[in-house]
């Protein structure tokens, strides 16, 4: 037997120890691996500055180096999600739905555990954290598998919460770190479909890619966040200019960043030169359509590449369209499914959007920063699917779940005819 797959049913034997805990020993469990993450913060430190500087040394920069780097504030953050995910509705156990049916069963949906989940990741070192932590309280066990660019700073972290988990009771494996970093490793992970019950990818286009490729078991997947802001003929303009500098230009490195502006053509003369302005004080490079550029001649030219990329960094594409079907018609083209923003005091215009976009994500008059698990009242986040399953959108712990039946009788048989 392969060391993954002994690991994988160790992973599996330890989950159905944490399906069986109550809720109370769960928030325990997860207010203990806080308070041990948050004394191990300065061993945790030491090796993400190990890994920081092996990135530099590699000519790594920008977003990913920025998605790398830990700090006392990132790790008491790490800290702080922990804590409100053990503060969050139990979702094992919650009784969905329940009828009574002409013969007298008592059908219930209930909650339940999914059983193992291969989290697969690059640079994010606080995915150990938040992985661990939305797959304990859902009583799941979780296989972790980061990239080699974080592995000190993973190590670290995954050390201090397995010490913790072994001071509470719980084995280990409930949390287990795959040291071996071949891809050949990975895609055996991703072939054990009779024991992991879910992979979730969270990193660049081609993680993803490839492990949608190579897996037998079901995958989560989230390719890029292409946003989109909107700002409608009936904007207000100080509202929308908010919203963009903050999505475009506060952590651009993010899938929830802005990545297009779509200006409705009535407004645009007045909007665009105030947020080449804004952006430009702040060194975003925009890349715009030949009526953009006619308002702002400084704008470089964009093509259909600018307008299906995910920047991730001080780049914004720019396009004025004719109205609020030409804008929907643009994100339809070439949104990726993340999240969208309509800028608008027109609550006609706000819930034409709404119903007209299917992305994951729809914000009114809010920024798009705000598409993230811990915002939206999640704790934290194991990631945002844009797959459409059981689960759509930033994904907490009740997305690693499922709803099963639990009937209820009294003798009932199918066929009354067939008793002796």
């Amino acid at each position: 037997m392969s060391e993954m797959r002994t690991q994988a049913l160790a992973c599996r034997d330890a989950a159905q120890v944490l399906a069986e805990l109550t809720t109370e020993a769960k928030r325990a469990l997860l207010q203990a691996l806080a308070d041990a993450l948050h004394a191990g913060t300065g061993v945790v430190l030491e090796a993400n500055a190990r890994d920081m500087a092996a990135a530099r040394e590699k000519g790594v920069q920008g977003a990913m180096l920025d998605r790398l780097r830990l700090d006392e504030a990132r790790v008491a953050g790490i800290v702080a999600a922990l804590r409100e995910v053990a503060a969050l509705p139990d979702p094992v156990g919650v009784v969905t739905r329940r009828e009574t049916r002409p013969n007298g069963l008592e059908v219930e949906r209930v909650r339940v555990p999914l059983g193992v989940i291969a989290m697969i990741y690059e640079a994010r070192p606080n995915v150990t954290a938040d992985a661990a932590a939305l797959c304990l309280m859902a009583g799941n066990g979780v296989i972790l598998r980061g990239g080699s660019e974080a592995v000190h700073s993973n190590t670290a972290i995954a050390g201090v919460l397995r010490q913790a988990l072994a001071a509470q009771g719980v084995p280990e494996a409930a949390l287990t770190l795959v040291s071996d970093l071949r891809r050949e490793t990975m895609v055996e992970l991703l072939q054990l479909s009779d024991i992991v019950d879910l992979a979730i990818p969270r990193g660049g286009e081609g993680l993803i890619r490839f492990v949608a490729e190579h897996a037998r078991v079901p995958v989560i997947k989230h390719y890029k966040g292409v946003c989109h802001l909107y700002v409608d003929r009936a904007a207000d303009q100080a509202l929308a200019l908010d919203l963009l500098v903050d999505g475009k230009t506060s952590r651009p490195g993010v899938c929830n960043a802005l990545e297009t502006l779509l200006v409705h053509r009535d407004i645009a003369a007045e909007f665009l030169p105030r947020a080449a302005d804004a952006l430009g004080r702040r060194k975003v490079e925009l890349r715009g359509c030949e009526r953009s550029r006619a308002l702002v001649p400084a704008m470089k030219p964009a093509d259909e590449t600018d307008y299906a990329a995910e920047y991730l960094d001080l780049i914004l594409a720019v396009r004025i369209v004719d109205d609020l079907e030409a804008a929907l018609a643009h994100i339809h083209r070439y949104s990726s499914d993340h999240t969208e923003v309509i800028a608008t005091r027109d609550e006609d215009a706000a819930r034409r959007f709404v119903r007209g976009i299917r992305s994951a994500v729809v914000m009114v008059n809010a920024s798009s920063r705000f598409s993230d698990g811990g915002e939206l009242g999640l704790g934290a986040e194991i990631g945002i699917s844009t797959t459409r399953l059981h689960a759509y959108g930033p994904m907490g712990a009740e997305a690693l779940t499922v709803e099963r039946f639990v009937v209820r009788g009294d003798g009932q048989v199918r066929h009354p005819e067939s008793r002796t």
